[in-house]
C-alpha cells in the first residue's frame, strides 16, 4: 500500500496486524509508560517496522522517541514518518541526502465524524470535494483531504519546526491519484516549502497518502522494494485513527 506511494529511496515497513516479537526498547518506553494497552500496542508495533525500515540504512538497532514537538527523532542523516491507525501501521525512512523529507498517513476509508469537515477545510476545498464526490463517489474524499493534510504537516515540520494549520495549506486531488498542496501567504516561513506534491490511493479499507520532498545530494536507487510486514493479512475496516504526527492542530481521536 504505502509501498506503492514513495519513490525507491524511500524504505518502507507496513503490516496489517500486531507482530506477536514485536518490543519497545528502553529508550522508547518512557513515552507509552501510563499508556492503556492499544495505545502501547500500536505504539510498540510502528517502531518495530521503524526499525526493520532503518535496517537498510544500517540503523537496524535504534530506538525511535519523541523529539521536538513529538515528532519521531530519527538518527542522524536520516529522515522519515510513521502512521498507525486500526488493522494498519507503517513506516517510511530515508537517507536525509536522497529525501529532505518524507510525511505518510494512512485512515480507515470511511467518512469523517459528523462536523470534522468544516474544521479542516476551506470553503473552496469543500467545492473541490464535491465536484471529485460527483466523478468518482466511491471515495471518502473528505477523509482522503485529511490525510493528505497530516502527511504534508508531517513533511513541513521537519523542514520548517513551525506549526501549519489545516487550514494554512490548500489541497487540490487528481483522479490519478496524485495531490498538490500550496501553502498560504499567512503560514510561510523563511526557507520553508511554499507548496507539496503528494500521491493518494483508496483500496482495501484504507485510505493512504504520501509527500516527499527530495534531497540535495546525489540520489542514488536503493534497494526499495520495501521491507515486508509481518502482519496475517488485511483486518474488517478500522474505526479510528491515530498518527504519530506531532502536535497536529486538530487531531480526531485522543
Amino acid at each position: 500500500m504505502m509501498r506503492d506511494l514513495l519513490p525507491p529511496t524511500v524504505h518502507v515497513a507496513e503490516t496489517f496486524g500486531d507482530p506477536p516479537g514485536a518490543v519497545l526498547l528502553p529508550e522508547e518506553e518512557a513515552a507509552v509508560a501510563r499508556a492503556v494497552a492499544k495505545r502501547r500496542q500500536e505504539y510498540t508495533t510502528v517502531r518495530h517496522l521503524a526499525r526493520r525500515a532503518l535496517a537498510c540504512l544500517g540503523h537496524g538497532d535504534a530506538a525511535v522517541v519523541p523529539g521536538q514537538g513529538r515528532a519521531p527523532r530519527w538518527p542522524a542523516g536520516v529522515v522519515g514518518a510513521l502512521t498507525h491507525c486500526d488493522g494498519y501501521r507503517a513506516a517510511a525512512v530515508a537517507d536525509a541526502a536522497a529525501v529532505a523529507s518524507v510525511g505518510i498517513d494512512a485512515e480507515p476509508h470511511e467518512p469523517l465524524p459528523e462536523g470534522v469537515l468544516d474544521g479542516v477545510t476551506l470553503p473552496g476545498e469543500r467545492e473541490h470535494l464535491a465536484e471529485l464526490a460527483g466523478k468518482r463517489p466511491d471515495v471518502n474524499w473528505d477523509r482522503l483531504l485529511f490525510s493528505a493534510k497530516e502527511s504534508v504537516y508531517k513533511t513541513w515540520y521537519p523542514l520548517t519546526g513551525a506549526w501549519l494549520g489545516f487550514k494554512d495549506a490548500v489541497l487540490a486531488f487528481d483522479h490519478s491519484g496524485t495531490f498538490h498542496a500550496r501553502v498560504l501567504p499567512g503560514a510561510l516561513v523563511d526557507g520553508g516549502p511554499a507548496s507539496f506534491d503528494g500521491r493518494w490511493n483508496a483500496a482495501g479499507g484504507f485510505v493512504t497518502t504520501a509527500v516527499t520532498v527530495p534531497g540535495t545530494g546525489p540520489v542514488v536507487p536503493g534497494t526499495g522494494a520495501g521491507v515486508p510486514g509481518t502482519g496475517a493479512g488485511p483486518a474488517s475496516a478500522p474505526r479510528g485513527c491515530r498518527c504519530d504526527r506531532g502536535p497536529g492542530p486538530l487531531p480526531l481521536h485522543g
